[in-house]
């Protein structure tokens, strides 16, 4: 038997602002708040299916560079500079990380700055 991703948690300065927009992005909803000021968001069926829920958890300290561990994400029902313009709406910026130019994925921050990619191919 094999594990999997039931989680990601992500340290913010302002989970309620975060989990606003990751539900924007990501077509989530909230599923629970803790004691701490945690917030769990999830697909709108709950937790405990295929795609694992996002936690985003409180602290003061400040971000110090360029996460470890970053999200990819796919357009589901438009094409990737449609997806792009949506993402940038939303409060996502062009985030630099190095890259040359030539990517076929767009790199971007959330609000407090997280990196992400969007990347090219839709899914379904």
């Amino acid at each position: 038997m094999a594990c999997r991703i039931s989680e990601l948690v992500l340290d913010c300065r302002d989970p309620q602002r975060l989990a606003e927009f990751w539900c924007e992005v990501l077509g989530f909803v909230v599923l629970g708040t803790e004691d701490d000021g945690s917030i769990e968001i999830g697909p709108p069926e709950g937790a405990g299916g295929l795609q694992p829920t996002l936690v985003l958890s409180p602290t003061a300290d400040p971000k110090a560079g360029k996460l470890p561990l970053h999200i990819d994400v796919n357009a589901t029902d438009r094409d990737q500079e449609a997806e792009l313009r949506r993402l940038l709406a939303l409060g996502a910026r062009p985030a630099d990380v190095g890259q040359t130019g030539e990517e076929s994925w767009h790199c971007l921050a959330d609000p407090e700055g997280n990196e992400f990619c969007l990347l090219r191919t839709r899914l379904d």
